[in-house]
């Protein structure tokens, strides 16, 4: 009997240490967010300087092409960089095929 007792009482000891050991849970403070821009910023008219434009993989196409799928891409997307040089766009085959495809795959995405 004094057996039963005794693992009795160590049970209970046992189950009243680990449920005094439950962390509570510290209310979480809201984070600060960044202010908004007042103004979504404008963009130059004119193509942009390669450092600003977005990042496609197009390795191995001439450059020409590159940069007519960045802006037909971009255009396509409705994004602050679309642009469409038209007297590239007339003149120049490899830029037109580039700007062509570009909106034709990006608008596809959509």
């Amino acid at each position: 009997m004094h057996y039963r007792l005794s693992s009795f009482m160590i049970i209970v000891a046992l189950i009243a240490s680990a449920c005094s050991g439950v962390p509570t849970k510290k209310p979480q403070q809201p984070q600060q967010s960044l202010p908004l821009p007042a103004k979504k910023p404008e963009r130059p008219a004119g193509p942009l300087p390669e450092s600003a434009k977005p990042k496609y993989n197009l390795t191995g196409y001439p450059v020409s092409t590159q940069q007519g799928y960045i802006d037909g891409c971009e255009t396509a997307k409705r994004t602050s960089w679309a642009f469409k040089d038209l007297n590239r766009y007339g003149k120049d085959d490899q830029y037109r095929m580039g700007w062509d495809d570009g909106f034709a795959m990006c608008q596809q995405k959509k």
